[in-house]
C-alpha cells in the first residue's frame, strides 16, 4: 500500500496517525512460531509479522475478557435478560477478527 501521509510542504497530521500511536517491541520467539510467521507473510496471506502478532494479541484479550465475564456471571446467576440476548446473538454470525 503506498505511503499517503505527510509530505514535506504538508501540515497535517499522517492518515497512519489516525489509527493510534504503536510501540516497537523487541520479542524472542523460538525458531518454528518465527518460520510459521514467516510463511503466512512469504506466501501473501498476511502482510507482515506485526500484524499477525496484533491480531493474535487482541484475539488473546478480548479471551481474557470473556473469561473475567464468565466469572462474573457465575457470581451473580441466571438473568433472564442476558439469557435472552445470548439467544438472540447466537443467531448472528460472528466476525472473529
Amino acid at each position: 500500500m503506498p505511503f499517503t501521509g505527510c509530505t514535506r510542504t504538508d501540515t497535517t497530521i499522517p492518515i497512519r496517525s489516525h489509527y493510534g500511536m504503536t510501540k516497537q517491541i523487541a520479542v524472542r520467539l523460538p525458531d518454528d512460531l518465527v518460520d510459521f510467521l514467516d510463511d503466512l507473510v512469504a506466501s501473501g496471506e498476511e502482510v507482515s509479522r506485526a500484524a499477525i502478532v496484533t491480531r493474535a494479541l487482541k484475539r488473546e484479550k478480548r479471551r481474557l475478557g470473556a473469561l473475567r465475564d464468565v466469572e462474573i456471571l457465575k457470581r451473580l446467576g441466571p438473568d433472564d435478560d442476558l439469557n435472552s440476548l445470548a439467544r438472540f446473538s447466537a443467531q448472528i454470525p460472528q466476525d472473529i477478527d
